[in-house]
């Protein structure tokens, strides 16, 4: 290169350089001839340098810091590179503030850069003040940064503060949509976001919904056990042309096996053009948490043959299905071809799954020791799943043993101790009861209680354990109940009067489906807890008294009850 450069030309090489060998160099080049500090041929050197593919914050940082004078667009440009990561983010913040102290104008994108560097680190101070310059600026109709705001809040669980910026929008896009329904989503008003979902659906002068849209709203879904809503929202796919997305496909199969209706979710992936392992491993994890370990693992095969690799997720999926299903040796044989065969390295969700299965099927000191060889820390998910196989096999010191590590990560809860109680009630040990009743008393631990839900009418109604302020039915539900309990008595029901302990969510949620809906009909609940055993025998004996099928999802898998007997085969 020699002469003069034209500015046009530099900037084709800058944005041509694909390694940073090739930046320094012209950087050099750059220098030798006075073109450096040309704003107009700075700015693409400083976003090459800084952002992704060959962002390097050191380097970026210390030339902008000796650019004389730099303007508002350097200023963005690095703050943007702060804003990518939670460790730099801070500094992006900072930058932010040393562009208004020096009075140079900062514009709309000086504060969305800004306020996503908030975002990364959470700071609701910082956000808030860029908010209130936000509005004395007068930028109250930009849509992408108002967006970028309520996804701030969104991201603070302040779903009421992002609420109010999307009504005071005056243009709202389909992004402003999305990103309050996923608000909803993440702060666990999942049915506000489907009524969301509605209105822009069915009202004319919003945004319709699109792929994005459509999948925020099948996560809501699957997260209340909402059938109803989701078949709604599979219409609405297909009339407006948006299966092609292969993302929408594998979402619809997540819902429908989140909803326990595992036949429409093998229609979906059946129909499905071009699968990847996205949709494989949402089917093989659809048919592991539905019981069906023996389909889980010929999908697995079924799509190696198809010239597909498994991924991380899947060997998840197929282990878990090893573990619902009792399969051990198949489960540890996949555990070791993950490792030997793929070269995939076991994460916490793996040995999670391979500690279910094996303490479920009764090997608790192989389940301690994998804990203890593992090379990463257990976490306490870990340590309870191994506490509720003690509990299965009325293993008392080594669920003593697992409560003392849950102390160490003080991560106890009182459902750990609930769990501990269940051990000793159900080896009769009445003063170790009162021991740990005693201990968490004086501990001021409290259970929270249980809740199930279910839904009618696209209504999802809500059932807590000994429920005494739901709707105005609540004197139908306790009086169908009871009459339930009189039948299933007749029946062959025994209460066993060690998990019970009061009216559990489930047999109310179960009681309401009996009573609001017609004979036949399948009753579908959601529950936040593992089931318990006597619940578990309520449904079981209900499905055959009363010729229902009733489908329980709880924290761990499903339950489908039909004529006496339960998809788990009483292993869970």
């Amino acid at each position: 290169m020699n002469g003069l450069y034209h500015e046009k030309k530099i900037i084709y090489i800058i944005k041509s350089c694909t390694q940073k060998t090739h930046l320094l160099q012209l950087h050099a080049h750059l220098l030798c001839s006075a073109q450096f500090h040309n704003p107009a041929v700075f700015l693409p050197f400083l976003s090459r340098s800084s952002l992704p593919p060959l962002r390097d914050l050191s380097y970026s940082g210390r030339i902008f810091s000796d650019f004389p004078d730099p303007n508002v667009s350097l200023y963005n440009t690095m703050i943007r590179a702060y804003s990518f990561s939670r460790e730099s983010a801070p500094t992006g913040f900072l930058l932010y503030q040393e562009l208004n102290r020096l009075g140079i104008s900062s514009n709309a994108l000086s504060a969305t850069v800004a306020i996503k560097c908030c975002t990364k680190i959470k700071s609701f101070s910082n956000g808030i003040q860029i908010h209130a310059k936000i509005w004395k600026d007068g930028y109250l109709s930009d849509n992408l940064l108002l967006t970028t705001v309520m996804d701030f809040y969104s991201s603070l669980e302040k779903g009421s503060e992002a609420c109010k910026v999307f009504d005071e929008m005056s243009h709202r896009d389909v992004v402003a949509w999305n990103v309050l329904i996923s608000c909803c989503t993440r702060n666990g008003r999942t049915r506000d976001a489907l009524s969301l979902f509605e209105r822009m659906s069915t009202n004319s002068n919003a945004c319709r919904p699109d792929d994005v849209t459509c999948l925020l709203a099948l996560q809501a879904c699957g997260s209340l056990n909402a059938l109803e809503w989701g078949e709604k929202i599979h219409t609405y796919i297909v009339e407006n042309d948006l299966l092609k997305a292969k993302s929408v496909c594998n979402s619809l199969i997540a819902m429908y096996s989140r909803c326990g209706c595992i036949e429409k979710a093998h229609d979906v992936f059946k129909n499905m053009v071009g699968k990847n392992v996205v949709s494989w491993t949402a089917m093989i994890s659809g048919l592991a948490s539905n019981g069906y370990g023996r389909d889980a693992i010929a999908a697995f095969e079924a799509m190696q043959k198809e010239g597909i690799s498994p991924g991380d997720q899947t060997f998840t999926g197929v282990i878990s299905a090893c573990s619902h299903s009792g399969l051990v040796e198949e489960g540890r044989r996949f555990f070791q071809s993950m490792i030997q065969d793929f070269k995939i390295q076991p994460n916490i969700h793996h040995y999670g799954c391979m500690v279910d299965l094996l303490g479920r099927a009764g090997s608790l000191d192989e389940a301690y020791n994998l804990i203890s060889s593992m090379r990463i820390n257990p976490d306490a998910a870990m340590w309870r799943t191994l506490l509720g196989a003690c509990r299965i096999h009325r293993n008392i010191p080594l669920g003593e043993r697992v409560v003392d590590h849950l102390v160490e990560l003080k991560a106890q809860e009182a459902g750990d101790y609930i769990l501990l109680l269940n051990i000793y009630s159900s080896n009769g040990d009445s003063d170790k009861v009162v021991e740990v009743r005693e201990m968490m008393k004086n501990k001021g631990i409290r259970t929270t209680p249980a809740c199930s839900t279910m839904e009618l009418n696209g209504e999802v109604h809500e059932f807590f354990a000994d429920d005494v302020s739901h709707h105005k039915r609540k004197k139908e539900i306790y009086e169908m109940l009871e009459e339930i309990n009189q039948q299933l008595v007749i029946g062959g029901y025994v209460d066993d009067g060690v998990s019970c302990g009061g009216v559990h969510s489930e047999k109310l949620a179960v009681a309401f489906g009996v009573l609001m809906t017609a004979p036949g009909t399948t009753i579908r609940v959601a529950k936040d807890l593992r089931i318990c055993v006597d619940c578990h025998n309520f449904c079981k004996v209900l499905s055959s008294v009363y010729d229902r099928k009733v489908v329980v999802r709880d924290r761990n898998r499903f339950h489908h009850f039909r004529e006496g007997s339960c998809s788990c085969g009483d292993y869970w």
